[in-house]
């Protein structure tokens, strides 16, 4: 297509061509501030473990109901530290979160689990204790 045949029309298609092109490179930037937009800072990739198991980000546990013998995942960081852990009995039949007028049973239930477990759980989110005990118990 010649621009000098077509004049107006062929201008137009050659910038929205130029835009998508720089669209496609800057697709990872953001600008800085909106008074420098030229100015801009990378966009962080998602890391790859986070990707691979699925979770919304860093310290977010997810359910896995189709895991063979682990009910949950979470991709835990500390400092710099990553881990990925899996955790929970599938299908067990755990307290869950308190409620009013709750069975004695539940109730000792959960504080043996939280007693057997009390070493573990303070180790913090690198184990998997912890994530059993925030979410399930």
């Amino acid at each position: 297509m010649e621009c000098s045949q077509y004049g107006q029309e062929c201008r137009r298609e050659l910038w929205k061509t130029k835009k998508r092109a720089v669209h496609a490179i800057y697709a990872n930037v953001i600008p800085v501030s909106a008074k420098n937009p030229v100015a801009v800072k990378r966009r962080k990739k998602k890391d790859s473990r986070v990707k691979r198991a699925g979770v919304s980000g860093f310290n977010k546990p997810k359910r896995t109901p189709g895991h063979k013998k682990k009910s949950h995942i979470v991709v835990a960081k500390v400092g710099s530290k990553i881990k990925t852990i899996r955790f929970g009995q599938q299908g067990a039949k755990t307290a869950g979160k308190p409620k009013a007028g709750e069975s004695a049973a539940m109730k000792a239930k959960r504080k043996s689990f939280k007693a057997r477990h009390a070493k573990n759980i303070a180790r913090g989110k690198m184990s998997a204790a912890y994530w059993a005990d925030k979410v399930k118990w």
